[in-house]
């Protein structure tokens, strides 16, 4: 066992026990909980594979990872209330890690099928956080890794290092793996933002001014 399977190891545990927390935070049954936490863990890694030309099916080999999922999941339904708060104080930083391991693992599986450097960045960002994006989607939410952190940015850089080939050996890669790491919690700790525009001043002032006109009228 290399060192980004046993990354990827804790990513997916992190990631399967994120889904089944969410969905029962969301008030699902035990079904919902095992949707959304293999979903989590393993729905960024099945669009990539769409999208790059990987057999679907792939995915029915990693049944060790599956049965970790699984386990994880079960885990995660059964903990006491109390336990559960102590996980969520590190669970951004496991999220990290499997954030960062699946980028790199994404991005790799891309640079291996020669594909270009943009597919090896679309690969790097779905597989790191479309696991995510459907776990919020299926819980009502809004994707929070588009819309309050810079969350998707470290699996772009990421994508990006390994895309122009900066971060091609196993040192270079471990190197990748803990800067983005790095980033990632640096960015929770200091709140970094990326920019953004909101139109719901103009449709407050849009919808008071037809307001004030049938004031005027009467």
């Amino acid at each position: 066992m290399n060192v980004f399977e046993i990354f990827s190891i804790i990513g997916t545990i992190a990631f399967a026990m994120s889904g089944a927390f969410v969905a029962m935070e969301e008030d699902y049954d035990i079904l919902g909980v095992i949707v959304l936490g293999m979903v989590t863990a393993f729905g960024g890694g099945v669009i990539r594979n769409i999208l790059i030309g990987v057999p679907v099916t792939t995915l029915w080999s990693q049944g060790t990872f599956i049965m970790l999922a699984l386990f994880s999941i079960a885990i995660a339904f059964i903990l006491p209330n109390p336990w559960i708060g102590h996980w969520k104080k590190t669970e951004i930083f496991f999220d990290a890690i499997g954030l960062s391991a699946f980028a790199i693992q994404g991005g790799l599986y891309a640079a291996d099928m020669n594909h270009p450097i943009s597919a090896v960045i679309v690969a790097a960002v779905l597989t790191g956080i479309g696991g995510g994006i459907i776990r919020d989607l299926l819980a009502g939410r809004k994707p929070l890794v588009l819309r309050d952190e810079i969350y998707a940015v470290w699996a772009i850089l990421a994508g990006l290092m390994i895309g122009l080939h900066i971060a091609d050996s196993t040192v270079s890669l471990l190197i990748l793996f803990g800067a983005v790491v790095f980033f990632r919690m640096l960015s929770v700790h200091y709140r970094w933002r990326l920019p953004k525009r909101t139109l719901q001043t103009v449709e407050k002032e849009t919808s008071v001014a037809p307001n004030k006109q049938h004031t005027l009228n009467k």
